[in-house]
């Protein structure tokens, strides 16, 4: 079991076996967290000198923002998340970075980094394969916004969701709590709000999914996988444990 309920360490015990050594040293680099409200914007696109953010509580989202005012979530970090190595390696960002709900972040800088993936390379292999897993849902959410139905890609985002929650511990497969609007949703799936109402009614009607009062209940998951045509990342790697 995990050293702690830190969930980067919860996170990364799902891709390596790590010792109390290793687990000890994720957490030593996650103290002291930085506070941040709602809505505020901790770094922008084509920004420099970054640092990694580690989410230990809250939700947030990064984004592209088009000249035309609008704006593409590509991803909704969560607990355990990192954002910014990419960054870091860019030296600058390639989206922007904001919080969703009142959030707790760990600041690390590059050399810290550096430091830990030498000290512990098991920590490094991990964060490897949290990277790749990170990739291959990326590449879902291009397959989703380009060729599936609006139904389908909505599906599928709650049940990436769902099985992303569950390894943090925050939820289960069938029911998680979840402040994303409808507005959110709408930059994340590529719909319009309007759009985003009329499938959450169809799932909702069809006894699927029922998002309310900021949580997610899967009542068929069954035939909510098969309506996404979901397969788990997970189920998809060999980690050679």
């Amino acid at each position: 079991m995990p050293y702690s309920s830190n969930p980067l360490v919860r996170k990364l015990f799902a891709f390596a076996p790590l010792t109390v050594e290793e687990q000890a040293g994720l957490a030593s680099v996650q103290s002291s967290p930085i506070l941040v409200p709602r809505g505020k914007e901790v770094f922008r696109e084509g920004q420099n000198g970054h640092r990694v953010f580690i989410i230990q509580a809250g939700w947030a989202s990064s984004y592209k923002e088009l000249p035309n005012g609008s704006r593409q979530i590509i991803n909704i970090p969560i607990p355990g998340d990192c954002v910014g190595l990419r960054s870091v390696l860019l030296r600058t960002s390639d989206h922007g970075f904001s919080v969703l709900t009142d959030a707790s972040l760990t600041t690390i800088d590059a050399p810290r980094m550096q430091q830990l993936f030498d000290e512990f390379p098991a920590i490094r292999a991990a964060f490897l394969w949290s990277a790749a897993r990170d990739e291959a849902m990326a590449v879902e959410h291009l397959v989703g916004v380009g060729r599936r139905s609006a139904l389908e890609r909505t599906a599928h985002f709650f049940m990436e969701l769902a099985e992303r929650l569950m390894m943090v511990g925050l939820g289960t497969e069938t029911q998680f709590k979840c402040p994303l609007n409808q507005y959110v949703l709408a930059d994340a799936l590529g719909l319009t709000p309007i759009h985003v109402n009329r499938v959450l009614r169809v799932l909702r009607e069809r006894n699927l999914l029922t998002l309310r009062a900021g949580s997610v209940l899967i009542q068929d998951l069954p035939g909510l996988i098969k309506l996404a045509s979901y397969r788990s990342v997970d189920n998809r790697t060999d980690r050679g444990n």
